[in-house]
């Protein structure tokens, strides 16, 4: 049975959302090469490791390419391109030349978007939708919006003497490879450092497509290097190299933690922008249609694979009920399937390590005795797919309250007064995110001050711009991207830098 056959299936039980006709995006703008080297000194060279791995589309299991392995050497001869470009090329060119090149970067990935989507979609499993419509827009705006910054560090900065770092070492994670990829390099240039660049190794090919694209802006050799490669080893290796000034890192709390002993003492900069637990808090004078779908949009937008992800729901118990019948019905809405077609709300699973974390947890909630809800959709026969989740139920000690699921999962807790919402958002080792719906901008205000997390949104959920700073608190990792204040980790403000 085809996709579509099994979509339009009209079995008993089975209405409305899915009797409709796909409209998938064409695989054909995209041109896959069989393999992928590294990208080092401005070209594109073989492994010294002489390794390779694959990289599947989740949604299909199929492979994609080969990927080269970055080997101790290779990162060796990255991080050594990247401070010779640094020191005779890039540290001293003028903000506004630097800032030609990360506007021609922008120009670039909005010439190619349509190409630079369907290549995400294919080798992440998230919605062609959102890649089309908010990753690749959002990558090329983080571009022009540091491209505008290049050439006035010093008045970001007044009073203090601003100077590039050095080497950026740059380790990006697999939910959204293109678009983190440019929230680290657009202010690491800006600001005049290079970078070696360390891509998920599930999803490296859009950072390949984007080095294509840095070599036709013409950055000069050596500015942006491109090494895939196991955390585990390759990453390992780039953050421990000594000619490496700086870390960004984006990934789980874990790694963010062994990350931070081992530069501990080293002089090295280091941001970290890990997990999260997020609560989205409803409460019963908030505009309850506009709730629903932020909180759809909170949790099931890219699978819920999102370190802001709103994953526990705080109703207040009058509306508790109302709140979880809509909500059940607008999970019988949802499509999942085929990434590429455009009427898809949720994709696959990024890998099948990610798809067993988030079945397990989810057998953990309901042995725990929570209440379970999915909706009675069909799911393809090949790839990693997991339906729409809710929980009712739920208590805090809970695993699914406590422990990032990142995946489609939802539990729902209640509330009686705003303290109760605080203390019980607040209990959590996570500091990332928080969305508060109501109609009193008093009572948001309140919240917010009293809200230990980074980001809190007002009647809205997962609403980004490269003006305004993201990051957390406790173990949600420390530091900021976007805005001005995502300037400040690439420089050297107080004479202290290496």
């Amino acid at each position: 049975m085809s996709e579509i056959e099994r979509r339009e299936d009209r079995t008993p039980g089975r209405r409305g959302p899915w009797a409709y006709s796909s409209a998938p995006e064409g695989r054909e703008i995209v041109r896959l090469q069989d393999r992928y080297d590294l990208f080092v000194g401005g070209r594109f060279i073989e492994p010294k490791s002489g390794r390779y791995f694959e990289t599947i589309n989740p949604a299909t299991e199929e492979t994609l390419a080969q990927v080269a392995e970055a080997g101790e050497e290779d990162v060796d001869l990255a991080v050594r391109a990247a401070r010779e470009a640094w020191e005779e090329r890039w540290r001293d060119l003028p903000g506004k030349e630097r800032a030609k090149y990360l506007y021609r970067i922008a120009r670039a990935l909005q010439e190619r978007s349509r190409e630079f989507a369907v290549l995400e979609t294919m080798n992440n499993g998230k919605p062609i939708k959102e890649s089309r419509d908010v990753d690749v827009p959002l990558a090329a705006a983080h571009f022009f919006y540091y491209a505008g910054w290049a050439d006035k560090i010093e008045y970001a900065f007044p009073g203090r003497t601003p100077r590039p770092l050095g080497v950026a070492a740059q380790i990006t994670p697999w939910n959204f490879p293109l678009l983190m990829c440019a929230w680290k390099l657009a202010p690491a240039l800006a600001t005049g450092n290079t970078a070696v660049l360390k891509p998920a190794s599930t999803t490296p090919l859009t950072a390949f497509l984007l080095a294509e694209v840095i070599e036709q802006a013409e950055l000069p050799p050596g500015v942006v290097n491109v090494i895939p490669g196991p955390g585990g080893r390759t990453g390992e290796w780039l953050a421990r190299h000594p000619d490496v000034a700086k870390i960004a890192f984006t990934g789980s709390t874990e790694i963010g933690k062994i990350l931070r002993r081992s530069v501990a003492g080293t002089g090295k900069r280091l941001t970290l922008e890990l997990g999260g637990k997020a609560a989205n808090i409803v409460f019963e004078d908030a505009p309850l249609d506009q709730a629903i779908e932020g909180i759809v949009n909170g949790i099931f937008f890219n699978q819920g694979e999102v370190c802001c992800a709103g994953s526990r729901l705080f109703v207040q118990e009058s509306v508790f009920e109302v709140v979880l019948d809509k909500l059940k019905a607008r999970l019988d809405t949802l499509r999942v399937g085929d990434p590429l077609d455009k009427n898809t709300d949720v994709g696959a699973i990024n890998s099948r390590d990610q798809l067993e974390k988030i079945t397990e947890l989810v057998q953990s909630g309901i042995e725990e005795g929570a209440e379970i809800y999915q909706p009675d959709c069909p799911l393809p026969e090949r790839g990693f797919w997991f339906r729409p989740t809710l929980f009712t139920n739920v208590s805090q000690s809970h695993r699914i309250a406590r422990e990032e699921i990142f995946g489609p999962v939802l539990s729902i807790l209640t509330f009686r007064t705003p303290e109760e919402a605080v203390e019980k958002a607040n209990n959590t080792p996570y500091g990332l995110s928080a969305g508060i719906w109501t109609e009193k901008g008093s009572r948001i205000l309140w919240m917010a001050e009293r809200m230990k997390a980074g980001v809190v949104w007002a009647n809205t959920f997962n609403r980004f711009d490269p003006s305004s700073p993201f990051g957390g608190y406790k173990e949600s990792g420390f530091g900021r991207e976007g805005g001005r204040h995502g300037l400040e980790p690439y420089l050297d403000l107080d004479g202290s830098g290496r």
